[in-house]
């Protein structure tokens, strides 16, 4: 299974995949490559599971935050939570460095953001047409920039989200 592949394909990959993890592990595996909302009966045939089983995983996943529940649309429909997913990944930063060394990293992540700016004449990366060039390479170098120039920025988000955490233990403000 590649790590972009919510579910191996079929055959040999399956059955390892269905033998090495229960069925909670398959579906919260699933949601996680799920970024528009999808009906627990498909996250139940991806997974492998009884679409019952899906849905109560689904709904314990749901109370975690670490999913988005849409019950008013029939079947019910769930997507993964970005936001819990920004979270644990600046958790993951703030246990893993110091806030210096964080601070370091936001003054670089800043920099780069300057620089994007100047460059384009915006703020926005998404004020940036990228199609407004002539040849092909151009509006390639464009299309690579700003989706760089938008990693930095959500780059910024999550080490200034660490910052904090670091800076407050583990807690977002202060106790």
């Amino acid at each position: 299974m590649s790590e972009f592949e919510a579910a191996p394909n079929a055959g040999a990959d399956r059955s390892r995949w269905q033998g090495e993890t229960d069925t909670f592990g398959r579906v919260y595996d699933v949601i996680l490559g799920v970024t528009s909302p999808t009906a627990y009966t498909d996250i139940a045939e991806i997974a492998d599971c009884s679409p019952n089983a899906a849905k109560k995983h689904l709904d314990r996943l749901a109370e975690m935050g670490v999913v988005r529940a849409d019950r008013d649309r029939r079947p019910a429909a769930y997507e993964r939570n970005e936001g819990f997913l920004e979270w644990q990944d600046a958790n993951r930063i703030a246990d893993d460095l110091s806030v210096e060394e964080i601070l370091d990293r936001v003054a670089d992540l800043e920099e780069r953001r300057s620089e994007y700016e100047e460059r384009f004449g915006t703020a926005d990366p998404n004020d940036v047409s990228v199609f407004g060039a002539e040849d092909h390479g151009t509006v390639h170098d464009r299309m690579t920039a700003v989706s760089e120039w938008k990693g930095v920025i959500r780059d910024l988000r999550l080490y200034e989200l660490a910052r904090q955490l670091a800076g407050n233990d583990g807690h977002l403000i202060p106790a």
